[in-house]
């Protein structure tokens, strides 16, 4: 933040697409006639506003840096594009600046005395990509700014659902209204698209918002797991957001308590087990001290038998 500044002044006109609906290849305009799309850029550069968008990225340190710049649009307009030097290296006089798209060189107009910018029309997604300018002298700075179309919010982790119940996936597009929704199943290698109105039992499609779209899923199977795109499409191309869908059995979350119960059945079935063998060795244990009783009371009986005849025989 300290060696990037950036300032960008927004077109006080509402500058709005002849169209309302983007399909493939075509544009649907609302009076029902149909443009090309090589008549819908040409309609787009007559259309194009005045006032320019500035973005500017502020140089501060000439000291072999690299330094970039995201830039989101979703609409046609026109921009400016200016890397400035800090006044105090007003004193180098042998700079050698370029810009350049990607790796093709272009030209670029001197603004003020530290600052080199560039202008563009950005017309379609073939005038997006990555614009770098380059401050060489002793050593070199540069800075990129990268133009792209507004990213989809999808969602990271994977959405849990069960057989038999409707999963329902969501992707939004925050700050930006795209032209138009489509949903995808990736099946093997290939992107599927899914049409509701032909599957209404299995797929509805809600476009909740302007910004927000929903596809239900109703009574999901097995065959349901697997990952889903959102395209949201705008003026200057598409932006896709990935979510991926996980069935899961109604066994699963059955099995938590299915082992405590055979825990508790297990547990039951050990005390019980050790409560009959407690009871049979306590049996054992007093037929065992009954049986020596009677020994013993035989053993005394057989010595006073003995005694007896002994001293009658005396």
């Amino acid at each position: 933040s300290e060696l990037i500044t950036s300032t960008q002044t927004v077109d006080s006109q509402t500058w709005r697409n002849p169209s309302d609906h983007l399909t493939l290849g075509l544009v649907e305009s609302t009076a029902g006639t149909s443009l090309t799309t090589e008549e819908f850029k040409q309609t787009t550069k007559e259309n194009m506003p005045v006032t320019v968008v500035k973005y500017e990225v502020f140089l501060r340190d000439v000291s072999g840096s690299s330094m970039e710049k995201n830039i989101t649009l979703d609409h046609a307009t026109r921009i400016e594009l200016s890397c400035r030097l800090d006044k105090k290296y007003s004193h180098l006089k042998s700079l050698q600046v370029t810009w350049k798209r990607g790796n093709e060189t272009i030209g670029h107009i001197s603004k003020t005395e530290n600052s080199w910018s560039i202008q563009l029309n950005i017309v379609d997604n073939s005038n997006l990509g990555s614009y770098s300018c380059t401050l060489k002298d002793k050593e070199e700075i540069s800075a990129t700014f990268h133009l792209q179309v507004p990213n989809i919010e999808g969602k990271e982790k994977p959405i849990i659902s069960y057989e038999g119940d409707t999963a329902v996936l969501i992707c939004k597009s925050s700050s930006y209204t795209p032209i138009a929704w489509t949903w995808y199943v990736t099946n093997g290698s290939e992107q599927i698209a899914i049409n509701d109105t032909l599957l209404p039992d299995k797929y509805v499609i809600n476009r909740v918002s302007a910004n927000v779209t929903h596809l239900k899923i109703l009574k999901v199977t097995k065959e349901d797991n697997g990952v889903y795109w959102c395209e949201a499409a705008f003026e200057l191309g598409k932006s896709m957001g990935k979510l991926q869908l996980k069935i899961l059995s109604l066994m699963v979350p059955l099995k938590p308590f299915l082992a405590i119960v055979v825990e508790v059945v297990a547990l039951v079935t050990v005390i019980f087990l050790y409560e009959i063998y407690s009871k049979k060795k306590e049996k054992c244990a007093k037929n065992e001290r009954e049986f020596d009783q009677i020994e013993q009371l035989k053993t005394e009986a057989s010595n006073g038998l003995e005694n007896s005849t002994a001293r009658q025989r005396k």
